[in-house]
């Protein structure tokens, strides 16, 4: 009885939530339809009328992606690639808007406009001159060519991102942590950093996604050294345009998401409270 009067008082709300969920499952069900289709035995996958779920799951997808013999030398890539994307992007980052936003000096605003304008132009535009790039200072087929784009793609978002952390952090705690003999180093590491952390690992998601998913680089880039492969590239292993084997195509996509997982679970508290700070300035 509560409940049909708290629906009828808020129709609106009640509305929303049902909308949400609608909304997620949409955007849940490909992760499903990857994860089902990774233990559908092999007749299941080619059927010609699929099923939403599975009688008789089997792992054979998972034996065959893990049977690759180059497969963890992939995922160690993928990590380094990842790894080093984050660390680096959110150290540059957070020193960047720092000087951005506690310091006064010529062209500021036009720096600050020139970040927007780089997250405008669309990553396949610069693919070709970055190859060119890459190539003249020798960093093709090395995981170099893969971490040093994504660092550049990821710090304008989070330098914009953090700024507002960065402003939101009193001056006056700043001149109280001077008065006290705190230096300047002090102050941005012990004081300032630990108070603008959430926006770091909020913007360390994207950074991590952007790298981990990355597809077109490593295509680009890794010409003739496939050892130095990701996880993305692994996927190529499965798919042949004669007989694609789609079952490995899953299973290895499935694998790919459980880091991405992991990181979210580590992070989610932090996350959550970062995304809030970044709405709220």
């Amino acid at each position: 009885m509560n409940l049909l009067r708290g629906l009828v008082a808020r129709p609106w709300r009640f509305a929303a939530e049902v909308s949400a969920l609608l909304i997620a499952a949409v955007v849940a069900f490909p992760l499903y339809w990857m994860v089902l289709s990774a233990f559908r035995p092999a007749g299941e996958i080619e059927s010609s009328e699929p099923r939403p779920w599975t009688l008789s799951p089997s792992p054979d997808s998972f034996r065959r992606v893990f049977g690759q013999q180059d497969f963890g030398r992939y995922f160690v890539n993928s990590l380094v690639v990842a790894g080093s994307v984050v660390v680096a992007s959110a150290f540059i980052a957070f020193l960047a808007a720092t000087a951005v936003t506690r310091f006064r000096f010529r062209f500021r605003t036009t720096l600050l406009i020139m970040f927007l304008v780089a997250q405008m132009v669309p990553v396949e535009a610069l693919t070709i001159p970055l190859f060119f790039q890459m190539r003249d200072v020798g960093l093709l087929n090395s995981l170099g060519s893969l971490i040093l784009p994504h660092i550049a793609f990821s710090l304008p978002f989070a330098i914009w991102m953090l700024r507002g952390f960065v402003k939101a952090v009193p001056e006056a705690l700043e001149e109280a942590a001077y008065i006290d003999g705190a230096g300047r180093a002090r102050f941005l590491w012990q004081i300032l950093f630990p108070l603008v952390l959430p926006g770091l690992v909020a913007t360390s998601v994207f950074s991590f996604i952007s790298a981990w998913n990355d597809f077109l680089f490593a295509k680009s880039f890794l010409i003739s050294d496939t050892s130095l492969s990701t996880l993305p590239m692994a996927l190529l292993v499965f798919y042949k345009p004669d007989e694609p084997d789609w079952g490995g195509v899953m299973a290895a996509s499935t694998v790919m998401t459980i880091p991405v997982l992991v990181f979210f679970v580590l992070v989610q508290r932090r996350l959550v409270s970062g995304l809030g700070g970044a709405v709220k300035d």
